[in-house]
């Protein structure tokens, strides 16, 4: 049974119940499972209109992928994924870094853009998922920085002595896991490195707010919550449907996830 066959079979059954979807959860998953349906359909336009190259934003121009480890693709793909993010990307690519290390690099969206846009900088991308790792090898060597992104497999905030004394940006988008890995006291190099962490509550409650406490000394902590997007739709898609409009744009979040930007207070 097919994807789509999973997803009529699943809807079939509970347009069967009386009354049907009556249970606020299951019509908020059906919407959300049509959502991502949909959305897959907005993908496929683009790829037919642009191929799989990034329209705009700081990664324009870079060669992607048709299905993505983790996350939506049609926001990547337009280049208003995390748009948040994009002035302090734009401000630490401007600083002439050393490297980047990149935690939960999935496919290799920030791995591989930030080689394209850091000439100077190796990009060191870690992710426990071996087709995570597999395909950022892959779409490293796609844009010609094969040689300049190291896929490596376990963090451990030990392991970041490796760069202490360089010019450092730590990201990181582990699903929780950054509750256990930015502990400044196993780590003191990060002390002096930039970092970017998107807060997961959902999964660890209170941990934004902990994470918040271990850098007060460090560094200077920003915060950075969802915004609605208002990036140019490529011309074809300006003329598209509203709701598949709204589609290319959204980022699958079921719930806020929001970014601590952190500056160190001194190198």
């Amino acid at each position: 049974m097919t994807y789509m066959e999973k997803v009529v079979q699943w809807l079939r059954q509970r347009l069967d119940r009386e009354p049907p979807l009556a249970d606020p959860r299951e019509l908020s998953q059906a919407l959300r499972v049509l959502a991502l349906w949909r959305a897959s359909v907005v993908v496929d336009a683009y790829v037919r209109h642009h191929g799989l190259i990034v329209y705009q934003g700081p990664f324009e121009g870079m060669e992607y992928v048709r299905e993505a480890t983790e996350g939506a693709i049609a926001p990547r793909l337009i280049g208003s994924y995390e748009s948040e993010l994009h002035p302090h990307l734009e401000r630490l690519i401007a600083a002439d870094l050393d490297c980047v290390v990149d935690v939960g690099c999935a496919e290799g969206y920030y791995a591989v853009g930030l080689a394209r846009r850091m000439p100077n900088a190796t990009v060191y991308a870690y992710d426990i998922n071996a087709k995570a790792r597999a395909a950022c090898v892959e779409l490293a060597a796609r844009n010609g920085v094969g040689d300049r992104v190291v896929v490596r497999e376990l963090f451990e905030p030990q392991g970041l002595a490796e760069f202490a004394g360089r010019r450092v940006l730590l990201m990181m988008d582990v699903e929780g896991a950054e509750d256990d890995l930015l502990r400044p006291e196993l780590a003191p190099a990060m002390a002096a490195m930039d970092i970017i962490v998107e807060t997961h509550d959902v999964y660890r409650p209170g941990v934004l707010e902990r994470i918040t406490e271990r850098f007060a000394a460090t560094h200077d902590v920003l915060r950075l919550d969802q915004e609605g997007k208002g990036h140019a739709l490529p011309p074809w898609l300006r003329g598209a449907a509203h709701l598949d409009q709204l589609l290319a744009v959204w980022e699958w979040r079921a719930l806020a996830t929001p970014w601590l930007v952190m500056t160190p207070k001194r190198r």
